[in-house]
Formats: C-alpha cells, sequence, structure tokens
C-alpha cells in the first residue's frame, strides 16, 4: 500500500507541457486498471491481498461538468472557420454527426455511401510514436453506420471534388492538435465559451436530446451503451414524472 500511495501522489503532481494535471476520470480509469491486475493475481497467483484496497482509489468516476454548445452557438463558431475548408468540413462532420475525433481523423472517402446517406464507422485514428496508426473503434459498439443529413452529404461530396483522393485515403491529413488549434481560433473569432473538440460530441447529444430522441436511440447512434446516456446525459433530459402521473390519473378515469 505504501508504494502505490507513492505511485499515487506521482500521478497527482504530474503535470503536462501546459501546466494542466490529469482529469479526475483519467486517474480513477488508471488506478482501476491496476487494481483489476491485483486482483486477478489474488485470484489466480496466490497474491495475499490487492494493496490498492488498502491504499484507496484515486481520482473520481465522474467528470467534472459537461460542457456543450447550442446550435446557435456552433452557428457562430462554424462562420469563423469558413476561411479553412478543412477545419469547416471537420467540425461540420463532428456537430452534426456525434462521431469521435480520432473516428473522424480516420475516415476516407469509401466510408461515405453518399447515395444512402450513410457513414461507415469502422476504424480510428491514432498519432503513436510519431507514427500515423489506424486501430479498431473504441468499442465493440462503436462499429456502427450513422446516417447523414441531406446537406451534409452534399458538402462532403463537394469537399471531395475539389480535393480529390483515393478511396481508402484519409481525408482529414491533420492531427488532433491542428483540430484544438482551430477550436481556439473559433472560439476567440465567434467570442462563443471555450470546449474541448470532444465537447462537439456532448453537443450533438445535446441536440438530440432537444428534439425529443430516446436514451437508446441515441446511444444506439452514438455507438455506445445506453446506460452511460442515462448517466452522463440525464441532467439534460426533461423531467417526464408530470407526463407520468398524467398517463396514469387518465388510466384511474380522471
Amino acid at each position: 500500500p505504501a508504494d502505490i500511495l507513492k505511485w499515487q501522489s506521482q500521478l497527482l503532481l504530474r503535470r503536462d507541457k501546459h501546466g494542466k494535471p490529469y482529469s479526475d476520470t483519467y486517474l480513477r480509469t488508471v488506478s482501476n486498471q491496476l487494481s483489476s491486475m491485483f486482483n486477478h493475481a489474488c485470484r489466480y497467483y496466490n497474491l495475499p491481498m490487492n494493496p490498492v484496497s488498502k491504499s484507496g482509489k484515486m481520482g473520481n468516476a465522474r467528470g467534472g461538468e459537461m460542457q456543450f454548445w447550442t446550435k446557435d452557438e456552433y452557428e457562430r463558431f462554424s462562420r469563423e472557420v469558413m476561411d479553412k475548408p478543412l477545419s469547416y468540413l471537420a467540425f461540420e462532420i463532428l456537430y452534426w454527426t456525434g462521431i469521435r475525433e480520432g473516428e473522424l481523423l480516420a475516415l476516407t472517402p469509401a466510408d461515405f455511401d453518399f447515395r444512402k446517406n450513410q457513414l461507415s464507422i469502422t476504424k480510428s485514428y491514432q498519432r503513436i510514436d510519431r507514427e500515423d496508426v489506424i486501430t479498431c473503434p473504441k468499442t465493440p459498439k462503436s462499429t456502427r453506420v450513422v446516417k447523414l443529413p441531406d446537406f451534409l452529404v452534399d458538402e462532403v461530396e463537394e469537399h471531395l471534388t475539389y480535393n480529390v483522393c483515393d478511396p481508402d485515403e484519409r481525408i482529414f491529413k491533420v492531427s488532433k492538435s491542428f483540430l484544438y488549434h482551430e477550436i481556439e481560433r473559433g472560439c476567440r473569432a465567434a467570442g462563443v465559451k471555450r470546449i474541448r473538440v470532444h465537447d462537439l460530441r456532448h453537443s450533438h447529444v445535446s441536440l438530440l436530446v432537444e428534439k425529443g430522441f430516446s436514451p437508446l436511440a441515441i446511444a444506439d447512434r452514438m455507438g455506445h451503451e445506453s446506460v452511460d446516456i442515462t448517466l452522463r446525459y440525464a441532467h439534460l433530459f426533461p423531467n417526464v414524472q408530470s407526463q407520468m402521473v398524467s398517463v396514469l390519473q387518465k388510466e384511474k378515469g380522471f
């Protein structure tokens, strides 16, 4: 347990080049993974006890307040990045589909079925040891088909008309840091609150919730389990208790 506490202290004190610490959710994830390994050792290799259970876990399973843009905020932002067509299209896809940034950066022309207005998510992009690496999606549920609105299909088709690339060639030959720089630039120019690139995914969920779609339908589109929607986005869903009481009263004849 003393070794675990020392290790936890090192992680808690660590800062990146911008002076930011690890997030609470990341610290909890790392702590859980270590605890799982020790549990495995206790079960199969006769380790007397799990030291993490003695030292306690670090971090928090639930992150801070979720950030997202309203449709108006996004449109103000998107107008400011139109000067760079690649940036504009990237953020259009992120906002109107809710896919992850790694999934965006792995997209190729072959992933789009323009006739059916469909986008197939089958891979993700990572930058590892200064090399571009294409991996499987985050989870089995992440492999999915996302329906696209007509205007977004038109935007992608127009981009590929002027920026021709092979069917299996990446459309967005940029890094995640490029997207981070561009979202900061657009936020400053538009005067909207600063959010992360990943928060565009939250913004898409927020929009779907506002339009009345169910947690299960949203989960299917986003590529994760419905329980994730319930737990992470529950505060966005309207309170239906009054509707329930109204239905029950009608059943009773009132």
